[in-house]
C-alpha cells in the first residue's frame, strides 16, 4: 500500500501526545503493561510547541498541570487485575519463565504455570480478566482522544508500548498523528516467538557487559577478557545450581543478569553481585532478592504487574498447549542461546490460559499516513533489533527505522545517543520524518 506524506503542518494547539507508561522498566515489566503506580521508563520529550501532552505520569517526577493520565485501563483501575499467585516462584522476574536445566524442569514448570493460570481464573470474580487485550486498550486510547475533543493523537511507546502503539496506528490510521515506537517487540502483540527473542537479545547485549567487566578485572575478578567473563557466567551458574548462595541458584543468576543488562548504569551492581556469589558471600548476595520477587507470596504491586502482563499476553493470541512443544523449544534454544534460551522457551501460564482469544491479534496496517518512526538499539537485551526490522517490513512505506549503535533497553531519552535524541525529538516537535532508514553511530 502506498503511504501518504504527513501534512508537515505545525502542531495544532491543544493536540496531544500520549506517552505509554506500559513499557520497559526491568524484567518484571518487559513486554507487558506496568503495575499501577510504577513510574514510566524514563523522561519523555517536551511536548511540541502549542501542544499539550497527555502523560501517564509526570516526567522526571515533576508535576505538570493539565496532563491527565493514560495508563492501560486494567492497570489503573481501583481494584486492578490480580491473579494472587501463591505458588513457588511463579515466574521470579516476571515475564520470562525460569531456566530449565532439563526435561524434568520443563515438566515441573508446567505444573506451576497451570496453577498460576487456574488462580488467575479463580480470582477473576468481576469477569474483567478476559477483556484485557492490546486491541481493547487501543480502543480505550481512542476514547481518550475523543473525550479530549482531538482529531488526532500522537504517541510515544517503549517495549510493550510498541505493540500498543502499532495496534493503535493500525486500527485508527487516520486518527494517528506522530507515532514513535522505541524498543520494538515486532508486532501488535507478544507471542511465543517474541518471548524467545529475549534470549537472542541477551546474547547480543551480553558482550557489552563482558567487555566492561573485563576492563575492570582488577576490581571484580570476573575475567580479563570478554570470553573469560562469559565462561565465568556459565561456571558460576553451574556452581549455584549445585549449591545456591543466599537464595541464588543458577536460574536466578540468569534472570538477574538479564534484568541488569537493560542499562549500562546497572553494570557495577551486576558485577558486584557476581563477585559476591563467586566468593560465597550469602549476606551480600541476598540483598537484591526482594527486588526480584522470588518469595512464594508475591507482593501486591508485583501481583498486579504480573497479572496484567499475563492477561494481555495470553488473551492477545493463543499459545501452544502441548508441553512437548516447550520441551523441544527449550532443548533447541539451550543450544542456540545458551545464556538464557532455556528460560524464555519454557512454559508460561498462557499454555493453560482459561480463556480463548476473543478476536484475532490486530494486523499491522500498512495503508495510512507515513507517520511511524521505529527507534531501535542494535543490542537490546529484551527486544532485539530484529523486532524493529520486523515492524519496518510490516508497516512498509508508513514507517522509517532509526537504528542506534548502542546497547540497553530503550534508546530515545533513555540512552545517551545524541543522534537518536535529536532525530526523534525533531519528528515529535516538527513532524520531520527521516527520509530513509537511518543508523545513528555509537558515541
Amino acid at each position: 500500500m502506498r503511504a501518504r506524506e504527513p501534512t508537515g503542518r505545525p502542531p495544532l494547539p491543544g493536540g496531544r501526545t500520549l506517552p505509554d507508561r506500559a513499557g520497559s522498566g526491568g524484567p518484571a515489566a518487559v513486554g507487558g503493561p506496568r503495575a499501577r503506580g510504577v513510574p514510566p521508563p524514563g523522561r519523555t520529550a517536551a511536548p511540541p510547541a502549542g501542544r499539550r501532552r497527555v502523560s501517564s505520569s509526570p516526567p522526571a517526577g515533576r508535576s505538570r498541570p493539565g496532563c491527565p493520565g493514560s495508563p492501560p485501563v486494567p492497570v489503573a483501575s481501583a481494584a486492578g487485575v490480580r491473579c494472587s499467585p501463591r505458588v513457588p516462584r511463579p515466574g521470579r522476574a516476571g515475564s520470562a519463565p525460569p531456566y530449565a536445566a532439563d526435561d524434568a524442569a520443563v515438566t515441573e514448570r508446567a505444573k506451576v504455570a497451570e496453577q498460576v493460570a487456574q488462580q488467575c481464573a479463580r480470582h477473576d470474580r468481576d469477569g474483567l480478566l478476559r477483556h484485557v487485550t492490546t486491541a481493547n486498550t487501543a480502543r480505550d486510547l481512542d476514547r481518550i482522544r475523543a473525550a479530549l475533543g482531538e482529531e488526532k493523537t500522537s504517541y510515544l511507546g517503549y517495549s510493550y508500548g510498541t505493540a500498543l502503539g502499532a495496534a493503535y496506528a493500525s486500527m485508527f490510521p487516520e486518527r494517528s498523528d506522530r507515532i514513535v515506537l522505541d524498543s520494538n517487540i515486532g508486532d501488535t502483540h507478544l507471542d511465543r516467538d517474541g518471548l524467545r527473542r529475549y534470549a537472542l537479545g541477551m546474547e547480543q547485549s551480553f558482550p557489552d557487559f563482558a567487555t566492561w567487566a573485563a576492563a575492570r578485572h582488577d576490581s571484580y575478578g570476573l575475567g580479563r577478557t570478554p570470553a573469560q567473563v562469559r565462561r565465568t557466567f556459565f561456571t558460576l551458574a553451574e556452581r549455584l545450581d549445585k549449591a545456591p548462595v543466599g537464595g541464588f541458584d543458577g536460574s536466578l543468576l540468569r534472570q538477574y543478569t538479564f534484568g541488569n543488562l537493560f542499562k549500562r548504569t546497572q553494570y557495577p551492581k551486576l558485577a558486584q553481585q557476581w563477585q559476591a556469589l563467586a566468593g560465597g558471600n550469602g549476606t551480600a548476595a541476598r540483598r537484591p532478592l526482594s527486588q526480584n520477587a522470588t518469595a512464594d507470596e508475591v507482593p501486591a504491586s508485583f501481583d498486579n504487574s504480573l497479572s496484567v502482563f499475563l492477561a494481555v499476553t495470553c488473551n492477545d493470541i493463543k499459545w501452544p498447549t502441548n508441553v512437548d512443544t516447550y520441551r523441544r523449544g527449550v532443548a533447541e534454544d539451550r543450544g542456540r542461546y545458551p545464556l538464557f534460551g532455556a528460560a524464555t522457551a519454557n512454559v508460561t501460564p498462557c499454555a493453560f490460559w482459561p480463556y480463548a482469544p476473543a478476536e484475532p491479534p490486530v494486523a499491522v496496517n500498512d495503508d495510512g499516513p507515513r507517520n511511524v518512526l521505529l527507534v531501535q538499539n542494535l543490542r537490546d537485551p529484551a527486544t532485539p533489533h530484529d523486532g524493529g526490522k520486523m515492524l519496518r517490513q510490516k508497516f512498509a512505506a508508513r514507517s522509517r527505522l532509526l537504528s542506534v549503535d548502542d546497547g540497553g533497553h530503550g534508546a530515545y531519552v533513555l540512552g545517551d545517543n545524541s543522534c537518536a535524541l535529536n532525530t526523534t525529538t525533531r519528528y515529535l516537535v516538527e513532524g520531520t520524518m527521516p527520509a530513509k532508514d537511518t543508523l545513528c553511530p555509537a558515541v
